[in-house]
């Protein structure tokens, strides 16, 4: 069992595994809400699924990111060599970065394009971007764009937390694991 202090905080894990979670339902979503033929019974519950959670994710990622501006991660065992410190820090941050322009992208997308966030329309949520059919292309343009590379991360992320925790065993793996205590 890692020091606590060496641990994220409870909350801090809380947004990681949340954000993860909904970011690795909305992958295998979007992929199949998009496929050629699909039929439109099963696309438009995919598609109020992306794009209402998609919201709940850009909600999350904001408040994760005002939390870790507030309360800095854990320091890394001194074993990490710095160039890996480097890269774990570059990554974190582009990961940041890329969900929020996903998530910022994909409401501009379906708000200036005049679609539907069903659950948040019925609790009286305010648009935030005007109609308009050019900012809505835009702004699927850059969902598109952006997707490839935060697939990327995501998938060296993870690579990185399997080596951490099978491979290398040192403990950065489990400052993050769900369960763990932390102050």
């Amino acid at each position: 069992m890692m020091s606590p202090h060496l641990t994220y905080k409870p909350l801090a894990r809380f947004f990681h595994w949340a954000t993860a979670i909904l970011v690795l339902l909305t992958i295998p979503v979007a992929i199949a809400m998009l496929r050629p033929g699909i039929e439109r019974s099963l696309q438009d519950p995919l598609f109020l699924f992306h794009k209402n959670i998609g919201v709940v994710i850009l909600i999350l990622v904001a408040l994760r990111l005002a939390y870790r501006l507030l309360n800095p991660p854990p320091p890394l065992p001194a074993s990490v060599p710095h160039m890996q410190r480097i890269v774990a820090e570059v990554t974190h941050w582009l990961l940041y970065g890329l969900l929020l322009g996903m998530a910022i992208s994909g409401y501009i997308r379906v708000t200036a394009g005049g679609f539907p966030l069903e659950v948040f329309d019925s609790l009286g949520f305010p648009r935030l971007a005007p109609r308009s059919d050019s900012l809505a292309e835009t702004a699927k343009q850059i969902h598109a764009t952006l997707r490839i590379p935060l697939i990327g991360l995501i998938i060296l992320h993870i690579g990185a937390a399997l080596y951490h925790a099978v491979v290398k065993r040192d403990g950065v793996f489990q400052r993050m694991a769900p369960g763990r205590g932390g102050v």
